[in-house]
């Protein structure tokens, strides 16, 4: 007989068998936002090559870094909405664990 796996286990792994993560909804829409981020990076590479104003350099640096802090925000909010919601439900354990995560994944984020 075959152990069930927990919420911790099957909830946000990096495991493709186990369920879809809390962002699978969303995936579409990250995507385009983390291309757009891309070409931003490529866009910066160029201005540097060129040998643009450092304030324009900068001011497209910052662009960036609002971009990829709304990326995280957006993976946050899912995470906390469906694994960490899913964790509470089951309690014990899992939700310690899922909490510990998400308390630590804000902390990196404010820093």
């Amino acid at each position: 007989m075959t152990e069930t796996p927990s919420v911790a286990e099957t909830c946000c792994t990096s495991d493709e068998s186990a369920e879809t993560p809390g962002y699978h909804d969303s995936k579409r829409a990250l995507s385009r936002r983390l291309k757009r981020i891309e070409g931003q990076v490529r866009g910066i590479e160029k201005m540097v090559d060129e040998d643009r104003y450092c304030i324009d350099v900068l001011t497209q640096i910052s662009a960036i870094q609002s971009g990829l802090k709304a990326v995280a925000l957006e993976l946050l909010d899912d995470h906390m909405a469906h694994c960490v919601v899913n964790a509470a439900r089951a309690g014990g354990d899992e939700q310690e664990i899922k909490l510990a995560e998400v308390r630590d994944a804000i902390g990196r984020l404010i820093r």
